[in-house]
């Protein structure tokens, strides 16, 4: 199965023992075994870079389980994939989102926004809170910045540690969107 899975040829193969390195592979191992799936290509992909897959692993379990509410953090996640058309990310958050709180009818809220209905209908799913946090998001990924008006909304939810945090959760998952599409990731449960 050298790179290929279900049809999908991945710019870089799979790495096995020999070229991810003992710790790496177990790492990888365990990762498909939390996701119900044969192989998590996203670790046995950028495995292959050992310490700098160590760092990155750190730094990004350290914004899953940072200052922000995991529903934040989720609903952030969720919004930058699908912003990024990124479907591994969205395969592996959407399940991780319905645990944190965000139910069937808010994820479809999150993924139409900010074309949602105004009134009692779905716009009455997302909190100010989240609705701050959309709109940052957006702004976030698609300018590279912003707006002050954006800004004020977020700080009145969030305080400086949360403000700093939310802009580098953002952006990791951008970058990493950005990352699976370049290598051509395969997804680990092709429907």
């Amino acid at each position: 199965m050298s790179g290929e899975a279900d049809g999908q040829l991945a710019r870089i193969p799979s790495g096995r023992l020999r070229q991810l390195g003992p710790i790496n592979w177990v790492l990888a191992k365990l990762g498909a075994r939390a996701v119900r799936a044969p192989e998590m290509h996203l670790f046995t992909t950028l495995g292959y870079r050992q310490s700098l897959f160590w760092a990155w692993l750190i730094y990004g379990g350290r914004l899953l389980q940072g200052r922000l509410p995991r529903i934040d953090t989720e609903l952030v996640i969720l919004r930058v994939a699908h912003l990024r058309s990124c479907e591994y990310e969205l395969q592996h958050h959407r399940r991780m989102a319905r645990a944190a709180g965000l139910d069937a009818q808010t994820q479809a809220t999150i993924f139409a926004w900010p074309e949602v209905p105004q009134g009692d209908g779905p716009r009455k799913v997302l909190s100010a809170r989240q609705q701050a946090l959309l709109t940052a998001t957006d702004e976030l990924i698609t300018d590279r910045s912003i707006s002050a008006e954006t800004w004020e909304q977020l700080a009145a939810h969030l305080n400086r540690q949360r403000l700093i945090e939310f802009c580098m959760l953002a952006t990791q998952y951008d970058g990493l969107a950005a990352t699976i599409s370049a290598l051509d990731i395969p997804l680990d449960n092709p429907r």
